[in-house]
């Protein structure tokens, strides 16, 4: 028997962003196929009747859905879909223990049971189901389509690979086999500290105070998740950072691997001045490469935005949500 956790669910508005009156919001919970008990805020649009395109939303890696995947999840519903935004396992309000941990499998899957979810809502269609991942769950999305034939359409937004990132380091500045043995000898003499201490060493979140010779990328981060702008007391980056040993597993398992075999529509959107954007240069590169299916795959490269800028518009109005709504319009009709 599918047993749900028990969670708190904070059911006042705590978001970053303001609420909007288009749309009716409610917490939902549901469970992966690992028992993990996943809260999620649910956005439908007001007075909507039949049942409607639907769309699951996470990310980035290490925020919660009160940050930007709630910002992405209400303004389509705005827009007419059906929208629910999720905290990952062991993140926010989501269940799971030990807390703070990352999974290359689990986190994919906890984009499969939002389309379980969705699938079964008796508000949501189930053969027009889409999902959008931001930054690191840009990634799992992508993972995702590639794995769950239900998904009719992707989008992945200033998307990471974090397999790629964890096993070469920023830029590929460490795809060496060198530097890869160190850093696994560094996780496993890490797990038997924690063990022997009795709790996990947290990574620690965004650096704050932020060095004054800190990569513009470290002071994109900070201009997001330490200031008024995105901080939120739940997330990650926010705070306390990911366990130390909490990405161990990602070196070794490329994520993308099967990415060309991807039969549904896929929109990769980047910041054209973020550091982040080879990811999705590549990534793109690969889909499409040698594919049957690169008829509905699509990058489109934002002018001068850095990679915070879609996460919440930057100031400037960066996320394309125009693009968005016309995406799965033509891919969940």
């Amino acid at each position: 028997m599918i047993r749900k956790e028990e969670l708190t669910l904070t059911m006042e508005w705590d978001k970053t962003f303001p609420r909007s009156e288009k749309v009716d919001h409610s917490k939902v919970t549901f469970v992966n196929r690992y028992g993990i008990t996943l809260a999620a805020d649910m956005y439908v649009p007001k007075n909507a009747e039949g049942k409607l395109p639907a769309i699951a939303v996470s990310g980035p890696f290490g925020a919660v859905k009160e940050q930007c995947s709630g910002l992405y999840a209400q303004n389509m519903a705005e827009r007419g879909f059906l929208t629910i935004a999720f905290d990952p396992s062991f993140t926010g309000e989501s269940g799971g223990n030990v807390r703070y941990m990352a999974s290359p499998d689990i986190n994919t899957e906890d984009f499969m049971a939002a389309v379980d979810f969705l699938s079964l809502n008796e508000k949501a269609d189930p053969e027009r189901i889409g999902i959008i991942g931001i930054c690191g769950w840009g990634g799992m999305a992508i993972n995702a389509a590639a794995l769950d034939t239900r998904v009719k359409a992707t989008v992945a937004s200033t998307m990471y690979d974090m397999t790629r990132v964890n096993a070469n380091g920023y830029f590929d500045a460490d795809d060496n086999e060198e530097a890869r043995y160190s850093a696994k000898a560094t996780q496993c003499a890490q797990r038997l500290e924690d063990l022997k201490n009795g709790e996990h060493k947290l990574a620690g979140g965004v650096v704050d105070p932020l060095p004054e010779d800190a990569p513009f990328f470290v002071k994109d981060y900070y201009d997001y998740y330490k200031t008024d702008r995105g901080y939120h007391r739940r997330s990650l980056n926010s705070n306390g950072g990911w366990n130390v040993i909490g990405c161990e597993s990602f070196v070794n398992q490329p994520i993308l691997k099967y990415s060309s075999e991807i039969r549904s529509a896929i929109l990769l959107i980047h910041g054209e001045n973020a550091h982040s954007c080879y990811f999705s240069r590549d990534a793109y590169a690969n889909m499409i490469k040698d594919s049957k299916y690169a008829g509905n795959k699509e990058l489109m490269i934002i002018p001068d935005a850095v990679h915070t800028d879609l996460y919440d518009g930057g100031g400037k109005d960066a996320i394309p949500f125009d693009k968005l709504e016309a995406f799965f319009g033509q891919y969940l009709k």
